[in-house]
């Protein structure tokens, strides 16, 4: 029998696994096993301890043949399933229950949570949901690790564990380090930036985890404005004048970065905006309006793919979708004009209409709305940086957080998907012209191919 079918590694894995990698895999997953029968605390934690060194010097090759075993050897027996699950239909006790939600629950569950014992080991669990994020896609047999890892991370992060922080420049360097290394929206161009964006017509909040100490686990950038700001230029350019926060009646959220990826789709996003409006609202009474500033990361792509689709009006369109690869039509006011008038519309129709599933395709509008939201005004040139014309054709969005509103749009979207807008955005998706060839294609006769 050759090493692959020993070791039970489908082919191609085990062909690029060097002799010393399946060592280093052989020792990872016998480490594992003996975690799984430990029953002392101390041994428990050396054993956790030495299974994080080993899968922190995996190379990639070897991480996958983990995986594998993950699956292989630490899922639940069908056979026992099947059983447990016979028994409860003939007998729906409370016992028999219980015993099928034991039998059902992958090992590999346990072995995370006698994992996370070590020092660091949750630090480790999250890493490792970020590897399988990022190759679950073209590994489908691994999406049943990442759920077990999301399940557990999604109770060890919930928000009786997380504690909200104000970072400031008094704030420890190494988190303030943490915000220029980490901040995915808008880029922290060094310390004179991020200066800027501390002082006092700014605000800046974290979420700390007990687990991971001294570190921000997903951050929040706002600034305290007269009137809902339409561009972000202003709002991140380090020699704008500081104004006097007392004097603000709106607070705009334009940043929201989580730190840590392997925490990617853990719900408490939607906590930190809530728990920053109630803050910023105790703190200055004046505020009437808790708003962002989004990008719409998805419609450039979206605009692409319309264009290479073939759809009927697309012809007029094309070229316009084309002068944004350049930059002449920033400084055209005409040709800047003529591209708005196109392209505002077809925003609105995007985030109304382009769907994923059933929730709309642009994973910005999908978080906002889902948190209860409103999407309320599509801003022309909100961001004229090369970022911000390569995923959203320089448009921007405000999204509105009305606290007495929050949960009555959140019911309204999580039981019927319902995108909340405001009646502007109505009024200019259906000017756009897919919603001309939606009508037109509604309008003919039956008989018509």
């Amino acid at each position: 029998m050759n090493f692959a079918k020993l070791m039970g590694f489908p082919g191609s894995t085990a062909k690029a696994l060097s002799r010393s990698s399946s060592r280093s895999v052989q020792q990872l997953t016998k480490l594992c096993h003996s975690l799984m029968s430990e029953r002392g605390e101390v041994s428990g934690v050396h054993l956790a301890s030495q299974a994080q060194l080993s899968y922190d010097s995996l190379d990639a090759a070897s991480r996958h043949a983990f995986f594998d075993t993950l699956v292989r050897e630490f899922s639940p027996d069908p056979d026992e399933v099947g059983l447990r699950g016979e028994a409860y239909r003939d007998d729906p006790s409370a016992a028999n229950l219980a015993e099928l939600q034991r039998i059902v629950e992958p090992p590999r569950q346990e072995l995370f949570r006698r994992l996370n014992m070590a020092p660091g080991g949750t630090r480790m669990l999250v890493n490792m949901r970020r590897d399988l994020l990022d190759e679950t896609r073209n590994h489908p047999q691994w999406t049943a690790i990442e759920a077990d890892l999301a399940h557990l991370l999604a109770s060890w992060f919930n928000r009786g564990f997380l504690s909200l922080q104000r970072i400031d420049w008094t704030t420890p360097a190494n988190v303030l380090e943490k915000l220029i290394q980490f901040e995915a929206v808008h880029a922290i161009q060094g310390w004179s930036d991020l200066q800027r964006r501390l002082q006092a017509d700014r605000r800046c909040y974290a979420f700390f985890h007990p687990a991971l100490p001294g570190e921000p686990i997903i951050f929040i950038e706002v600034a305290l404005t007269r009137g809902m700001s339409a561009a972000v230029q202003p709002l991140v350019d380090p020699l704008s004048p500081i104004s006097d926060p007392q004097e603000a009646d709106c607070a705009i959220f334009y940043s929201i970065t989580n730190c840590h990826p392997g925490l990617r789709g853990v719900p408490f996003g939607s906590f930190l905006i809530k728990r920053v409006a109630e803050n910023l609202g105790a703190e200055f009474p004046r505020l009437r309006k808790f708003a962002t500033l989004s990008p719409v990361p998805g419609f450039r792509a979206w605009l692409q793919q319309m264009v290479e689709s073939e759809v009927r009006h697309w012809q007029k369109l094309g070229p316009a979708v084309a002068l944004l690869d350049g930059s002449e039509w920033l400084d055209d006011r005409m040709l800047s004009e003529r591209l708005r008038r196109q392209l505002e519309p077809l925003c609105a129709y995007y985030l109304l209409y382009a769907k994923q599933g059933k929730e709309p395709l642009d994973p910005v509008a999908r978080f906002h709305l889902r948190n209860g939201a409103r999407l309320e005004r599509i801003n022309w040139l909100g961001d004229t940086s090369s970022a911000g014309i390569r995923r959203s054709a320089g448009l921007m969005v405000n999204y509105i957080y009305r606290l007495e509103d929050v949960e009555r749009n959140h019911e309204s979207y999580t039981k019927q998907y319902k995108v909340t807008a405001s009646h502007h955005i109505d009024w200019l998706a259906k000017r756009s012209v897919l919603a001309a060839e939606s009508t037109a294609r509604a309008e003919l006769p039956a008989s018509q191919d």
